[in-house]
């Protein structure tokens, strides 16, 4: 039996699991999905330096879960990539889900594809949050609009404190036994930091014909490439 932990990206809490757990559980497996301080149920839990790592370590640790699949889905692949490393044996495989992956040293402010500009403007307008995103940006996405809904809906403001903390990683990113799932929707190819990854061979590849948030749009077929990413 694996444990699964998985985290969704930006403005979004457990609950964006939630037609992808009952797949995981059925097969046998424990699941565990997490909200991240500062957004969802947790939104008034101050998130700083580091805080987003802690969240993801310390559920594992309080939990005591072993033979562990971390799954970081957008901005949580950042945050996620360094827990990897810091669980240990724990660890036996993260996935990253359409995700940013982290760079020590560098930020997703630092990394964001428009320009850090841009988003550093963008949280300076919003007191320093990330505000979601309208119903119309998730057009393209391969989502109905029942489930662009869903997502408005249940979305919070993203504390911008963690968008720009400073990664930190102790070994290479490339040493960890990884899967990274691309979206094809959200563009064709991997950016070119995860190009580089998977061509060191530890990770894996696995492309879905769906936008950037397949927990909602595909989430049996996620479910099954999360199971097959522990060839079970």
């Amino acid at each position: 039996m694996s444990n699964y932990v998985l985290v969704a990206g930006a403005w979004l809490g457990s609950w964006a699991w939630d037609e992808v757990v009952p797949a995981l559980r059925e097969a046998g497996h424990g699941v565990h999905s997490l909200t991240l301080s500062g957004l969802a149920g947790k939104r008034a839990v101050p998130a700083g330096r580091q805080t987003h790592v802690r969240d993801i370590v310390d559920e594992v640790e309080r939990l005591d879960l072993h033979d562990v699949v971390l799954v970081g889905h957008s901005y949580s692949g950042i945050p996620v990539g360094q827990a990897a490393e810091r669980i240990g044996e724990r660890l036996a495989r993260v996935v990253f889900v359409d995700a940013n992956v982290p760079a020590d040293g560098e930020s997703f402010v630092s990394t964001w594809w428009q320009g850090p500009a841009k988003l550093e403007a963008a949280l300076a307008e919003n007191g320093g949050s990330w505000a979601p995103l309208t119903a119309a940006e998730y057009d393209g996405q391969g989502l109905t609009e029942e489930q662009i809904a869903r997502i408005v809906s249940g979305s919070t403001p993203h504390p911008g404190a963690s968008l720009a903390d400073p990664a930190v990683l102790a070994r290479p990113l490339g040493e960890l036994p990884a899967t990274y799932i691309k979206c094809l929707l959200d563009g064709a190819e991997p950016s070119d930091d995860v190009a580089e990854l998977l061509a060191g061979g530890q990770w894996r590849l696995v492309l879905m014909d769906t936008g950037h948030w397949p927990m909602f749009s595909r989430p049996d077929e996620l479910a099954r490439i999360l199971l097959d990413a522990m060839g079970r």
